[in-house]
């Protein structure tokens, strides 16, 4: 595995405030992801998973901290500045699948590539979208809808649309949630495939099986990072 860092945070806090009360959802996180790393982060609910994937998907702001990926220092972007270091170096993957129903497959896939400053066009955006769908073994199904597909199939194309921009990482948030355990499982491994060809990848899930699969295990608890040799020392 490579040492280049793909994401680092440095002493990362996260404060809200609701109904007058001031809740600290992240204490002090420190986080590195190297390039082809497989990294899993669970937790019990509440614990500052979601607060952390927002973050690290540049869609909300540390209170206090850095947060560099790709080299870049996030501290100090605007809305747009941070819009599109997150189209070309961030893939996300979606509990809800969160595909267009009226766009077909392909065009599903196509979407994110259109909306970046990517010069693909033509022959190479398509040759681009079938790549995509190669590694996700959906080549079959370019012309179907969304709602013609198997959840399992729906996620596999959630996927590929993640990969459409050759991002840095994957950012995935509970890819099985919506899946029955035979789908889930498929999914879960397809991942690892896709980790085992290079593709970085930070997961959260709250399924300890799934959580096991990625070769780095981090728990969050009450807002403070825990490595798995050190979970049973936090009492």
């Amino acid at each position: 595995m490579n040492n280049k860092h793909v994401i680092e945070l440095k002493n990362i806090t996260k404060k809200f405030v609701l109904g007058g009360m001031e809740t600290q959802a992240l204490r002090g996180v420190n986080l590195t992801v190297n390039e082809g790393e497989y990294l899993s982060i669970s937790g019990p609910s509440g614990c500052g998973k979601s607060t952390l994937l927002n973050i690290l998907g540049l869609l909300d702001s540390p209170s206090t901290g850095t947060y560099t990926i790709a080299g870049n220092d996030v501290s100090n972007l605007d809305v747009n500045q941070r819009a599109t270091l997150r189209n070309k170096h961030i893939g996300f993957v979606f509990q809800s699948f969160n595909l267009i129903d009226e766009l077909s497959v392909f065009d599903n896939i196509a979407l994110p590539i259109k909306y970046s400053d990517s010069p693909l066009t033509g022959s190479a955006l398509k040759a681009q979208v079938m790549a995509c769908l190669d590694l996700v073994q959906m080549t079959h199904r370019t012309e179907h809808k969304p709602n013609q597909l198997s959840g399992g199939q729906q996620q596999r194309i959630a996927i590929a649309r993640a990969l459409a921009n050759q991002p840095d990482i994957l950012l995935i948030d509970e890819p099985t949630g919506n899946l029955d355990s035979k789908n889930g499982d498929a999914v879960m491994r397809m991942l690892s495939d896709l980790n085992d060809k290079g593709t970085s990848m930070c997961m959260v899930t709250h399924d300890p099986r799934y959580a096991e699969m990625a070769k780095r295990k981090l728990f969050l608890l009450d807002g403070v990072m825990v490595d798995e040799m050190n979970l049973e020392m936090v009492g």
